[in-house]
C-alpha cells in the first residue's frame, strides 16, 4: 500500500506543476483574473477524479474567476492530458483553498494587535 501512496504523491505534484502551468499561461478565460496558484492537488485512489486547491490573490471577483475555472475545466483536462501521459486523465474539481489569504489576516491583525517596540 505504502507504495502506491507514493505514485499517488508523484502524480499530485505532478499534476500540481502542470495545472499550474496551464492556468497561468494558457487559460484564456478572461472571468479568471488575479494570481491564481495551485497550492495542492488531492487525486482519488482510482485516478478518476482530482481536486485541485487553487489560492486567489488580486482578483477581480473570486467567486468569478471560480466559476470560471470550473467552467474552464474541460480544456484544462485535455490540456493536462497532453502534458502527463497516464492512461487516464482525471476529471478536474476546483476548490478554494484560502489558508493563504487566512494566514496573511491573521498577520495583519498580529501587527495591529502587537504593541509597537521602541524606535520602530
Amino acid at each position: 500500500m505504502p507504495e502506491n501512496q507514493n505514485r499517488l504523491g508523484r502524480i499530485e505534484e505532478e499534476y500540481r506543476k502542470e495545472l499550474s502551468q496551464i492556468i497561468s499561461y494558457e487559460l484564456k478565460n478572461p472571468n479568471v483574473t488575479g494570481l491564481i496558484s495551485v497550492t495542492k492537488v488531492k487525486v482519488s485512489n482510482d485516478l478518476k477524479y482530482a481536486r485541485v486547491y487553487v489560492s486567489i490573490l488580486n482578483s477581480k471577483n473570486i467567486k468569478e474567476t471560480l466559476a470560471g475555472l470550473k467552467k474552464s475545466a474541460g480544456f484544462i483536462r485535455s490540456e493536462l492530458a497532453k502534458k502527463v501521459n497516464l492512461r487516464n486523465t482525471p476529471e478536474i474539481i476546483f476548490e478554494l483553498d484560502d489558508s493563504i489569504e487566512y494566514g496573511t489576516r491573521i498577520d495583519t491583525i498580529l501587527k495591529e494587535i502587537m504593541p509597537k517596540k521602541e524606535g520602530e
